[in-house]
């Protein structure tokens, strides 16, 4: 568990950086199309490092803004308050703030920076319409993704992808609607080539990232739910009855929904999901799965 943390702490890092390289590629190839020197490469480093620092401290306020949540206190919801405060004394984290999302589907997702300044978001859906223990369950399952440093590197993957696929719809917009500068007429035509193709291959490259990482995080948080709740039925319930739902969640989107312990989308192909299949995950949790078993998934 420890290992997994560390490596989780250690791909934010990654991840950042990775982030910054493709937003100074980008403005590269845009600089030699325009003809408009280097030193807009310089001002893209700043501005990437810069929104990767926002997207560090304020990820998570984006991501609870976007779902509509609201935060509660203990004398809102006692039921789930109380909840969350004893799976958070079980796990060793401190206890997260509480959001309610006030839509009928059910689902849940954590967001946040570190333990300490994390958050869990459920809908109203969820609690009313699943029993204690499959709640209990789910709770668990978006604690382990608090505890493993998951809610970091997830929130890094929404600015990320956001602004990566913006940043290249603009430049391939500009490309076809916007002509190109003067001084672009001494750069080769294999440059530009070369600018377009990346400007055009970037936001799907984010996208595999924000897919590869999603999934595998899936599988940890359902082994390190069901060890802290002792109870893995109660999660594969759980589990069951949200993916037999057919109402989509009503704020959901793209870019946000590998948050989620399901996904929020329900119309998605199995390539661009951004979860594992769900009866892959109920198989696992009832075959009496060890710890090593799905540190392997996470790897």
């Amino acid at each position: 568990m420890y290992q997994q943390i560390d490596s989780n702490k250690r791909k934010s890092i990654l991840l950042m950086l990775l982030f910054i390289i493709i937003i100074s590629g980008l403005v590269y190839a845009w600089s030699l199309y325009y003809g408009t020197g280097s030193y807009i490469v310089v001002l893209a480093f700043i501005i990437a490092s810069v929104m990767s620092l926002i997207s560090f401290y304020a990820g998570d306020k984006v991501a609870l803004a976007q779902a509509g949540a609201r935060q509660i206190k203990r004398e809102d919801n006692k039921y789930v308050w109380r909840m969350v405060e004893n799976l958070s004394i079980t796990a060793g984290v401190p206890m997260p703030k509480v959001y309610i999302i006030n839509d009928p589907s059910m689902n849940a997702f954590a967001t946040g920076r570190d333990p300490n300044h994390s958050s869990i978001a459920l809908t109203t859906g969820l609690i009313e319409n699943l029993k204690n223990e499959e709640l209990e369950g789910v709770i668990a399952h978006e604690l382990s993704h608090v505890k493993n440093y998951d809610i970091r590197l997830m929130m890094i993957v929404i600015i990320c992808v956001g602004i990566i696929t913006l940043l290249a719809d603009w430049m391939i917009r500009s490309a076809i609607w916007g002509g190109r500068g003067r001084s672009s007429k001494n750069n080769g035509n294999v440059l530009i080539i070369i600018g377009l193709v990346l400007a055009v291959l970037s936001p799907l490259f984010a996208k595999l990232i924000q897919l590869a990482v999603s999934r595998k995080r899936e599988f940890l948080a359902d082994a390190s739910g069901a060890m802290l709740t002792r109870y893995p039925e109660g999660l594969a319930r759980a589990l069951e009855k949200i993916s037999a739902q057919n109402q989509p969640l009503r704020r959901a989107n793209k870019a946000t929904a590998h948050l989620y312990i399901s996904n929020p989308l329900k119309k998605t192909s199995k390539f661009f999901s951004t979860h594992p299949p769900v009866d892959q995950r109920i198989k696992y949790l009832r075959s009496g799965f060890s710890p090593n078993d799905h540190e392997q998934h996470a790897k």
